[in-house]
């Protein structure tokens, strides 16, 4: 199940303290900061999906992330090139290698990485 953009943003503030306690969270937000009740509804909803999960210290919960930012972005990536390309990463590298957004240089880049993977394989 994937994360809404509301539980993105803070997935990834979580990401960037894991652990964390709420109001820690809540600070990560810039002006107007978001109201603990959403907050606490978001990290809630993500609980449920199996994406974080708290313990008890005191009075207050400490939250940490059960997914990796890496294991995250490799799915919803994965999602992507599944839903537009077909379940091809080739046809996504084709299209993503003629894009008028990248460089030379950047191709030449992008040439040396896959080249490297392939002496690796």
């Amino acid at each position: 199940m994937q994360l809404s953009n509301s539980e993105e943003q803070l997935m990834n503030h979580l990401w960037d303290l894991d652990p964390a306690f709420m109001k820690d969270l809540i600070q990560q937000y810039d002006d107007p900061k978001p109201a603990q009740t959403t907050i606490a509804t978001l990290l809630k909803r993500m609980q449920d999906k199996g994406y974080i999960d708290y313990i008890t210290e005191g009075r207050s919960r400490k939250y940490n992330a059960l997914v990796s930012k890496e294991d995250y972005v490799a799915g919803r990536f994965q999602g992507f090139v599944k839903s537009f390309f077909g379940d091809s990463s080739v046809q996504f590298a084709s299209f993503f290698a003629q894009s008028n957004t990248m460089s030379k240089d950047e191709l030449q880049k992008l040439r040396s990485m896959i080249d490297q993977e392939i002496k690796k394989k």
